[in-house]
C-alpha cells in the first residue's frame, strides 16, 4: 500500500512562476511526497499566485474551490506574488490553510508539521526589503522545454507595476549556478531552455549579494551558448533598453539561441511612456526592431502592450495602434490596464472607462491576429526546424519552429520531443501551419 502523501500544484502567471513551482515540487518530492495532477485527489494543494492582473487575483478563489471539490479535507497553501502583496486577503479565502510570502515560499516544507486543516489561514510573510537573497529555479518534467530562472526582482519604478513590491530588488543567480542548472537540464533530454526572470536584461546585478553588475546579460548569453547538449536557447521577455545590439548580433550568429525576441513596449506614445516611467522612448524601440530584422530577417518579435492606461485619450491610443501597425513585429500580448493598490498610476487622473478599455483591447487583439498571419505567410516555403510538443490535441501534434511559428500534424507519439527539419507549406483555418518533412519521413499513425 502506498502511504506517501500526495501534493498537487497550480501555477498562475508567468514563465518565472512555472520555474519556481517546479523547483518547489522537487523539494516536496525530496521530502517523500508524490506529485499528482491538480485535477487528482491530493492531500495538499499548492497554488502559486500572480499579481500582474486583476483577473489572476479573481481566479485564485475559483482554483481553491476546484481543489476543495476534489478533496474537501485537503490542506491548501498559497505562495507567490499575490501571497506577498495581500497575504491576509488570501488567508481569509474559505479553505486556505497557509499563505507564504516572497522569502518563505521555497521553505514551504518547513512550515508543514501535519496536513490538518486550519480554522483560519496561517500567514508567514516578510517585509519585501527582506527579499534580498536569490533562489535558483528551473522547470522540468512538464514540457519539452525548460524555464530556467536567471534573475529575480526589479529596481524599475514603472507607475502601474506591483512586481517590485511582490518580489523585491533586482538580483541574479551566479553565472556558475546558471551554467550548472543548464547542464542538469541538458542531461534530462530536454531540447529547449527558455531564460526567464523579472527583468533578465538586468542580469548580473546582485549576483553575489552586492548591487553592482558582476556579469552582463551578453556574458550570460555567451556562456550559455557553450553549454553542450542544449539544442535550443530562447530569450523570454527583455526590456528594449537592456537588449543591446551586441546581444542581437551574437544571437544572429549563435548555433543555439533562436531568432525570437519578446520585447515589452507597453505604449507607442511617448507621452504615455513618460507617465508610465518607462526607461526608453518609442524611437529606441524602433531601433531595436530594425536591428533584429537587419541581422535576422525571419526573426519573430512579440510585443507587450497596455491599453486603457490613465491619460490614454483616443488620439494617444491611435498613436499606439498606428505605431504597431507600421512596425515589423509578429504578435502582441495585450493587457487591459487594471488599477493596482500602492501604485502611482492608481492615483492618476484621466481614468479610461472600462468599456473603452475593452474596445481598445479588442482592436489590438485583432491587430495581433493580422500581424501573426502576415508573419506566418512570410515564412511559407521556407525550411525550418520544429520541436514537437508532447500533447495529443484532438488528434494533432503541435510544435514550434525556432522562430516561433506554430505547426500542426496528425498525432504521432514518435514525434514527441524530437526536432525535425520541415518546409512550411500552408496556413490552416485555425491559423496553424502545415508542413512537409525535409529530413527523414515519419509515418503518421
Amino acid at each position: 500500500m502506498n502511504d506517501r502523501k500526495k501534493v498537487a500544484f497550480y501555477t498562475l502567471g508567468c514563465k518565472l512562476n512555472f520555474s519556481e513551482t517546479s523547483t518547489i515540487a522537487r523539494n516536496f518530492q525530496e521530502e517523500g511526497f508524490e506529485k499528482v495532477d491538480f485535477s487528482e485527489h491530493a492531500d495538499m494543494y499548492v497554488i502559486n499566485t500572480c499579481s500582474v492582473t486583476e483577473n489572476a487575483d479573481k481566479r485564485f478563489k475559483t482554483i481553491v474551490k476546484q481543489a476543495q471539490k476534489v478533496n474537501p479535507d485537503a490542506f491548501v497553501a498559497a505562495v507567490g506574488c499575490y501571497a506577498q502583496l495581500k497575504p491576509e486577503e488570501l488567508a481569509a479565502v474559505d479553505g486556505v490553510d497557509l499563505v507564504l510570502g516572497a522569502t518563505e515560499k521555497f521553505k514551504i516544507t518547513d512550515y508543514i508539521n501535519d496536513l490538518t486543516k486550519n480554522d483560519f489561514g496561517e500567514v508567514h510573510s516578510c517585509e519585501i526589503e527582506e527579499a534580498d537573497f536569490y533562489v535558483g529555479s528551473y522547470s522540468i518534467g512538464d514540457r519539452t522545454r525548460a524555464f530556467l530562472k536567471v534573475q529575480d526582482g526589479c529596481d524599475y519604478k514603472c507607475t502601474y507595476c506591483t512586481i517590485p513590491l511582490a518580489r523585491g530588488i533586482s538580483r541574479s543567480d551566479t553565472l556558475e549556478n546558471v551554467l550548472k542548472n543548464a547542464k542538469e537540464i541538458s542531461e534530462k533530454d530536454i531540447k529547449e531552455i527558455v531564460l526567464t526572470g523579472v527583468n533578465i536584461g538586468d542580469y548580473g546585478k546582485g549576483e553575489f549579494g552586492n548591487k553592482k553588475h558582476e556579469h552582463t546579460f551578453l556574458e550570460l548569453v555567451q556562456a550559455l551558448d557553450k553549454v553542450e547538449g542544449i539544442e535550443r536557447l530562447r530569450i523570454s521577455s527583455i526590456e528594449p533598453n537592456l537588449l543591446k545590439n551586441e546581444t542581437i548580433d551574437f544571437v544572429s550568429k549563435s548555433n543555439t539561441f533562436v531568432p525570437h525576441f519578446h520585447i515589452p513596449l507597453q505604449s507607442g506614445s511617448n507621452t504615455l511612456l513618460r507617465l508610465m516611467r518607462r526607461r526608453y522612448m518609442r524611437e529606441l524601440y524602433v531601433d531595436r526592431v530594425t536591428q533584429i530584422k537587419k541581422v535576422m530577417p525571419d526573426a519573430c518579435i512579440g510585443v507587450d502592450v497596455i491599453v486603457g492606461f490613465p491619460g490614454e485619450t483616443d488620439e494617444l491610443f491611435l498613436e499606439t495602434y498606428n505605431f504597431l501597425m507600421e512596425l515589423d513585429i509578429s504578435y502582441l500580448h495585450v493587457f487591459t490596464y487594471s488599477e493596482r493598490e500602492n501604485t502611482v498610476a492608481a492615483e492618476m487622473e484621466g481614468v479610461v472607462p472600462q468599456n473603452v478599455r475593452k474596445k481598445r483591447s479588442k482592436m489590438l487583439r485583432g491587430l495581433s491576429v493580422k500581424k501573426r498571419r502576415a508573419f506566418y505567410e512570410s515564412q511559407i516555403g521556407k525550411t525550418k526546424t520544429v520541436l514537437f510538443e508532447g500533447e495529443n490535441k484532438e488528434g494533432y501534434i503541435h510544435g514550434f519552429t525556432e522562430n516561433y511559428v506554430k505547426v500542426k500534424a496528425p498525432w504521432n507519439p514518435e514525434l514527441v520531443n524530437t526536432l525535425h527539419q520541415v518546409t512550411l507549406t500552408k496556413i490552416d483555418d485555425d491559423g496553424m501551419v502545415r508542413f512537409d518533412f525535409v529530413d527523414e519521413k515519419v509515418a503518421f499513425s
